[in-house]
């Protein structure tokens, strides 16, 4: 069997101590993709240091979305080879082969590419959960988006926009906040000050939704920028610090603080990826969500690529490229 070229994390150093190794090519067996991009989420940070739920023993081959090509599958799995796809495989996807359940395999809309591809399936299905299943966002609400020039917060500014809403925009530089207007944000605010923002641009009511990806000292803000039956989705803690929540301020206002544990709700319900997918799908063919990559690595420099998330200089979805 060829060997391929992979990521290792080997230890808990950090980005930095990532490895380029050569390993056996994946067994055939599920659906296996010659891999063209591999996005990079922020758990893959996480995992550097031992931090994230997922750690697997040392050492291990991170990425959790990939696009590329189906080489082989088995039959009666929807996918021949030859299909564009792109994969969640929760892990290995920083490799140029991966072998994946087809529950969890997507085929590409022709008007995205490979680069685009990477950056949707953590992303796009995560907002999607958060969004329409756990937030039961409506037509005509106002959303804020915290971390609004990242991944996530691309993808739920234009998930937002796409299903009726407005958005207002909270990002952490100019560059970052003129990206999110791009993606659709009605508004985008400097993080400092971003309560009393939400209350003038919503003449008083507060927000309906927060999305946080964020957490730290944010939080308390958060709720008060909500207002009557307000909900704030969390949905993890890029600062570093788990917030706490004093239920008086909930009471206040009817407000919820909403968890949105997407890969626990997707790994106990069996075919809810493809449910998801068969709704994201029109919209990604249509361009209402149209992911935007703001930096690419090739595979080798994997490191440098966790390194750029972990240093906040992100503006965009960062893949890593195969060469192909």
């Amino acid at each position: 069997m060829e060997p391929m070229r992979a990521i290792h994390i080997s230890s808990h150093d950090g980005p930095g101590a990532l490895e380029v190794v050569d390993l056996p090519e994946p067994e055939p067996g599920a659906v296996l993709i010659d891999v063209h991009a591999s996005g990079v989420t922020f758990p893959e940070v996480l995992q550097s240091r031992g931090r994230y739920q997922i750690s697997p023993p040392l050492p291990f081959v991170p990425g959790s979305e990939v696009a590329g090509v189906v080489r082989s599958a088995p039959e009666g799995s929807g996918f021949t080879a030859g299909d564009r796809v792109c994969a969640f495989p929760g892990l290995g996807g920083f490799a140029e082969v991966v072998a994946t359940d087809p529950a969890q395999v997507f085929h590409l809309p022709d008007n995205l590419s490979f680069v685009q591809g990477a950056s949707v399936p953590m992303n796009v299905l995560t907002v999607h959960f958060a969004l329409a299943h756990r937030g039961r966002l409506q037509a005509g609400e106002t959303v804020l988006v915290h971390g609004a020039g990242g991944g996530i917060g691309i993808a739920a500014t234009q998930f937002a926009v796409a299903m009726g809403a407005r958005v207002i925009a909270v990002a952490s530089t100019a560059e970052k906040r003129d990206l999110a207007l791009r993606a659709g944000a009605s508004d985008a605010v400097a993080p400092e000050g971003f309560k009393d923002a939400a209350k003038e641009l919503t003449g008083g009511k507060g927000v309906d939704v927060v999305v946080d990806p964020v957490g730290g000292d944010r939080f308390t803000d958060s709720l008060r920028a909500l207002g009557q039956e307000g909900r704030i989705l969390v949905i993890g803690f890029t600062a570093g610090e788990i917030p706490t929540v004093k239920v008086n301020r909930l009471l206040l206002g009817n407000k919820s603080a909403v968890g949105v544990g997407w890969g626990e709700y997707w790994m106990t319900n069996p075919g809810y990826l493809q449910k998801q997918w068969a709704e994201v799908e029109p919209l990604l063919a249509a361009g209402r969500l149209d992911p935007l990559v703001g930096a690419e690595f090739p595979l080798v420099r994997a490191a440098e690529a966790l390194e750029l998330m972990d240093g906040r200089g992100a503006v965009g979805k960062i893949v890593l490229t195969h060469g192909r």
